[in-house]
């Protein structure tokens, strides 16, 4: 049992409301996909599938063994595996998951395995390079994967996807068209020659809010899902789901000339009061926040980080704070908190979020 006193606690009505916010921009029939790889995006990639598993269409994960640990846990929708490796194609099939096939050595490896198994039209997803040039076929592969697929029912495309490299930037709005029109013949390709019609996707969150008009079969939401939009306004409509949370466990009082923490990085002027809290760089936050750069909320005030942050714990200044040891404290609770600390830490949301430990207590409340 995880008797951490730091725990995230993670929103649901937040996540809900996020959810529902993006139902509002798509047609009718448009199915959804919620992202929970990376562990939620550093909460719970278990609990939050669990929450949505009768609200959504479908999950997607980065690796195998999250989608077993969401399979383990008894929740029955269909999950796309995105980024598949060979040795675990088996575990893959025994756990009734579903792969991506990006290129034609997982393409055969799985085929071959669907053929000794045998499997019946397994649901499988073929992703497609547009213009990321991270994981896909080429549009010129189309013709020997029609070819290959003829000559099997162990397998049945599910659906055929890929990626945006920019939907976020309205500057590289042209670059997104043609990634958009290039999918668009693709599927026209497959339309034609396979003989039926797998699903199509290729728009993420920020997809979703800049080209509403290509949402195809089904998008796929990911940071949106936990409350950023990649966009001011449209951030401003969702709810943070990520509530970071501790205690103060010792107080101290330090006179002027004395030093708090490792390489004594800070020296007191005045007569001051530190907190001790039990959360540190192990628990996912960057040392980047110490010597004042970050801060945390206690009894609603302030609380600056001094000195170098430790692995397990920070030192706050708390002098102008009423406050006591046992007291709680904010790490964060919404996205101003949440920008704050990437921006201190020179990142970006995403790597705040998915960095915190797993060691940390997660709750969805």
């Amino acid at each position: 049992m995880n008797n951490h006193v730091t725990v995230l606690e993670i929103d649901g009505n937040a996540l809900l409301h996020n959810l529902n916010y993006f139902k509002q921009k798509l047609q009718p029939n448009t199915k959804i996909l919620a992202v929970v790889k990376a562990f939620g995006y550093g909460s719970d990639g278990v609990q939050v599938a669990q929450f949505l598993e009768d609200k959504v269409d479908y999950f997607a994960v980065a690796y195998t063994h999250e989608g077993i640990a969401i399979r383990d846990a008894g929740v029955k929708t269909p999950i796309l595996v995105l980024h598949p490796q060979i040795p675990n194609l088996t575990a893959i099939v025994k756990h009734r998951l579903e792969p991506n096939l990006y290129n034609f050595k997982i393409f055969n490896a799985f085929l071959k395995l669907a053929d000794e198994t045998p499997l019946m039209n397994y649901p499988i997803h073929i992703k497609f390079n547009t213009g990321l040039n991270r994981l896909g076929f080429w549009h010129t592969d189309i013709p020997k994967i029609i070819s290959t697929l003829k000559e099997t029912n162990h397998v049945k495309v599910q659906s055929l996807f890929s990626h945006l490299a920019a939907s976020e930037d309205i500057e590289e709005h042209d670059f997104t068209i043609n990634q958009i029109n290039n999918f668009a013949y693709i599927a026209q390709q497959f339309y034609k020659h396979l003989g039926y019609e797998p699903m199509l996707h290729i728009l993420n969150t920020s997809g979703v809010v800049n080209y509403a008009k290509a949402q195809f079969d089904m998008v796929r939401i990911g940071i949106g899902l936990y409350g950023f939009g990649n966009d001011i306004q449209e951030t401003l409509q969702l709810k943070n789901t990520h509530n970071l949370k501790s205690i103060i466990s010792q107080i101290h009082f330090i006179q002027p000339g004395e030093t708090v923490g490792y390489n004594r990085a800070f020296v007191a002027k005045r007569p001051t009061k530190s907190a001790t809290i039990p959360v540190g760089h192990a628990d996912g936050l960057s040392r980047k926040l110490g010597n004042k750069k970050g801060y945390v909320l206690i009894n609603n005030k302030k609380a600056k980080i001094i000195g170098n942050i430790c692995m397990d714990m920070i030192m706050v200044d708390v002098t102008k704070i009423d406050c006591k040891e046992g007291d709680e404290v904010i790490i964060f609770n919404n996205q101003e908190m949440l920008e704050a600390i990437a921006n201190a830490s020179e990142t970006i949301v995403y790597e705040t979020l998915t960095a915190i430990s797993q060691r940390v207590k997660k709750v969805l409340m």
